[in-house]
């Protein structure tokens, strides 16, 4: 049976875009899991999920205490399953199918949790950069939402956020220096494969992979902005990306 998989539209090519949902598709190519993607614009994800049962994910950033409803989900018709959040997603993926490639080889689901905030600890403000190449490229419905949800939260207009000058400058060296302490972990392999896990794909490499192809997508190939992440620590996020791009596929 085919998984249905929400993810959130965009007038980027092929529709994909974010971060998060990105490291879902990513696992479901792997593990070539037939699946179905259905898009469902920012102010439709909450009511979505109220109507058919999926959980949230955190609560709200506005001091409000309510719940917090974001994409990824998926729905698995032959478990009758709704699960969100990108790193639970794939431990029931691991789980329901096992005789698929792990995503957490060796039981390394504990180091792996742990990996994730670490990575977005070093990116430093690279989301102020993203924010609105992200926002100009949604629908008009979605982008509506973007914007004044973000400002009801910082109480900023999204392009208040983005860096100019001299602050500019500063700030992205700062997420170069925080990717060059990612690329030191990759380093501890002493040569002996490309990812994480030497020669083994796993999740910390999709939660990586996702960041960097939101950025590759959103400001595009030849922008400055990939060029310089793509060329930066000898060129290994580039390269890490291109070695993933048989698991892009759009379903």
């Amino acid at each position: 049976m085919t998984i249905i998989f929400y993810d959130i539209p965009s007038t980027f090519p092929n529709n994909v875009w974010s971060a998060n949902t990105w490291k879902t598709r990513y696992c479901l190519n792997y593990k070539r899991i037939p699946y179905k993607t259905e898009w469902v614009e920012y102010p439709d994800i909450e009511p979505l999920c109220k109507r058919v049962g999926i959980a949230p994910t955190s609560k709200k950033e506005d001091g409000s205490g309510r719940d917090h409803y974001t994409l990824p989900a998926i729905y698995d018709p032959s478990t009758g399953a709704y699960v969100s959040d990108s790193f639970a997603i794939a431990q029931y993926l691991d789980k329901t199918y096992p005789d698929t490639p792990r995503i957490f080889p060796g039981g390394t689901d504990g180091l792996q949790a742990a990996f994730e905030p670490a990575f977005r600890s070093n990116l430093g403000e690279l989301w102020r950069f993203a924010i609105l190449a992200e926002c100009v490229g949604l629908n008009p419905v979605s982008e509506e939402y973007f914007r004044r949800t973000r400002k009801e939260i910082g109480g900023k207009t999204i392009e208040e956020v983005v860096p100019k000058g001299e602050e500019a400058v500063k700030v992205w060296k700062g997420v170069e220096e925080g990717l060059g302490r990612v690329d030191a972990w990759y380093q501890k392999n002493d040569g002996k494969g490309r990812y994480l896990l030497g020669e083994t794909l796993s999740w910390g490499d999709f939660v990586v992979a996702g960041y960097l192809i939101c950025s590759k997508i959103i400001w595009g190939e030849e922008s400055r902005e990939w060029k310089d992440i793509g060329s930066w620590h000898g060129g290994r996020w580039k390269a890490l990306i291109e070695s993933l791009k048989k698991y892009e596929t759009v379903n």
